[in-house]
């Protein structure tokens, strides 16, 4: 699967379900052309979840209700939950263990931690 660009309207459906890997990146980012390719060739990879970049200077208005204020900043999200969120750029060893440790999560506990945590 290759790449989808997402934008503000399209991000809450597109994080909802699954695995999501979203990339906050810009044109004029060295740290982002390097990423860039290390991302496109995990989504070839990693069929069975979505590789999602967010354009900040398009998704403005996105980049800031995130907080996003460094690029690249990497997020991670498993059925709307966000398991990961990092700035900076990583390489191919680096992303593919993430990536593996994403898949690996107990989301049963992750969910039955987060409502635990909202109880209080």
């Amino acid at each position: 699967m290759a790449t989808i660009a997402v934008t503000e309207a399209e991000f809450g459906e597109t994080i909802k379900d699954g695995i999501v890997f979203v990339d906050f990146w810009a044109t004029w980012c060295p740290p982002c052309r390097m990423f860039g390719p290390v991302f496109e060739a995990a989504s070839d990879e990693h069929t069975d979840a979505v590789f999602a970049k967010i354009d900040t200077d398009e998704q403005r208005d996105l980049s800031a209700a995130l907080g996003i204020s460094s690029i690249p900043t990497l997020m991670a999200f498993r059925d709307g939950y966000l398991v990961y969120r990092e700035a900076g750029a990583l390489n191919n060893k680096q992303f593919a263990q993430l990536i593996d440790q994403v898949k690996a999560l107990d989301m049963e506990q992750l969910k039955a931690e987060a409502e635990a945590a909202k109880a209080g």
